[in-house]
């Protein structure tokens, strides 16, 4: 068919058109109707699709953390329960408010005992967290290795808690050695400091909100 017969089709008499000339025309009609489908409905339905497939997947993985989680619940409680205990049998290692000075008393003997000359001896400034107190203490002291090493492990079986950090080894007089470091006790909060730091921590939860 040319391109003239095609030219003089009558619109309006679809009906008597040649055969190929109809099948052409139906499918430009379809191509044109599926494609504005597609782009005023279904391109949409596609996303949500697509949305709702990350969030099945999302859903799945959240399910199965929580799974696992729910099946090791008892192993998480007995972990938990064990870390309570030993985290309070450390607590009843701690010495209280009057006791601090009896501590305090102990360190500087220890190195006393092991004919150690202090240099200086100076507690610091407290510092409070939620279940106790740290005082760091910087020390100074002159004398042979061995007993500089003998009162290090003296302070370590002292039967309340304190650490020594910050290690500095100097060569003195006469083969002395001296040590500077600094020395943390801890002590455990008194009724009246707990409820003072549980206002703290409500009121500072307070001004968050």
């Amino acid at each position: 068919m040319t391109l003239d017969e095609l030219r003089n089709l009558n619109p309006r008499e679809i009906g008597d058109w040649p055969l190929p000339v109809q099948l052409g025309l139906l499918v430009i009609v379809f191509v044109i109707v599926l494609g504005g489908g597609y782009y005023f409905v279904w391109a949409d339905q596609m996303q949500a699709l697509d949305d709702g497939r990350a969030k099945e997947e999302q859903l799945k993985t959240a399910y199965k953390e929580k799974k696992l989680k729910a099946i090791n619940l008892d192993a998480y409680r007995q972990q938990l329960l064990e870390i309570q205990q030993s985290f309070g049998a450390l607590l009843k290692q701690l010495p209280n408010k009057s006791e601090m000075e009896t501590l305090l008393t102990e360190v500087n003997q220890a190195g006393v005992g092991r004919g150690l000359q202090f240099e200086l001896f100076r507690p610091g400034v407290e510092t409070k967290t939620s279940e106790f107190a740290e005082l760091p203490i910087d020390i100074r002291i002159n004398g042979s290795y061995h007993d500089l090493a003998a009162f290090v492990s003296d302070v370590a079986q002292l039967s309340r808690i304190v650490t020594l950090g910050n290690l500095q080894l100097t060569a003195g007089k006469d083969g002395m050695l001296a040590m500077q470091a600094v020395a943390k006790t801890y002590r455990s909060l008194d009724e009246a400091e707990l409820q003072a730091m549980r206002q703290a921590d409500a009121d500072a939860k307070k001004k968050k909100h």
